[in-house]
């Protein structure tokens, strides 16, 4: 249901497979995305489940039933504000939800487990981060584990052009909204792409790898926020 998983099933879609599995806690996102997928891949059979990670029953139920070949787990909270005032939720949802679908992955003998990370698990700064590179090693310990077959390997990139959450929708509104346009740090850089160009790399690394590895998306050079910020101001029509 996220920019990156409703993304994902469409992109795979155009490789005929034989099912996709919509894991989704949110409803309507869910309900969208199944439409929007039915509608262009009639032939596909697509299953939608709604449901959280940290759901043990449900999560082994939807294994065992489905059987899949390929997880991509793209299931994360987000926003470092939010999460800096509930760090606990992080850990739970980015942490115990990921080491959860990790080991019902491994259970039934998934072929391939791709894990989207993030930049932020870089030297993290912050509990979103922290959360995410945790998460990541919970991945990398897999490799070492005695009968399991499944590949687990890990993706990180920055920020998507258009996502849910994304700082460029929220500069627009601030803009609109006759300002101020807040910025966190006047030196913070981030990197930008696109969220098809993210998933088509997402999938290439599910291709790729052979468990165990980081890949890290090229994505060009580190944009200022600050700058960034003040061109939208102008694109606008007003000054900053």
């Amino acid at each position: 249901g996220g920019s990156i998983g409703s993304e994902l099933c469409r992109q795979i879609s155009r490789f005929d497979p034989e099912s996709i599995v919509l894991f989704e806690r949110a409803e309507s996102p869910l309900y969208e995305i199944e439409l929007e997928l039915k509608r262009l891949y009639p032939e596909i059979a697509y299953h939608p489940v709604l449901g959280d990670i940290l759901d043990d029953d449900l999560l082994r139920h939807t294994f065992k039933q489905f059987r899949p070949q390929a997880v991509f787990h793209a299931a994360a909270y987000k926003h470092v504000p939010m999460l800096e005032m509930q760090p606990w939720r992080a850990v739970e949802n980015n942490i115990i939800g990921t080491s959860k679908v990790i080991a019902v992955a491994g259970e039934f003998m998934v072929e391939r487990f791709v894990f989207v990370s993030t930049d932020k698990a870089v030297r993290p700064t912050n509990i979103m981060g922290t959360s995410k590179r945790v998460a990541e090693l919970i991945v990398h310990c897999q490799k070492n584990q005695l009968n399991v077959t499944t590949k687990y390997m890990i993706v990180r990139f920055g920020n998507v052009f258009g996502s849910v959450g994304s700082v460029i929708p929220l500069f627009k509104k601030q803009i609109e909204q006759g300002g101020p346009v807040t910025v966190t740090h006047p030196e913070v850089t981030r990197y930008f792409m696109t969220i098809p160009e993210a998933c088509q790399l997402i999938l290439q690394a599910g291709v790729m790898g052979n468990g165990g590895e980081i890949f890290l998306l090229d994505m060009g050079i580190a944009i200022k926020i600050d700058d960034m910020a003040r061109d939208l101001i102008r694109l606008s029509g007003f000054e900053p």
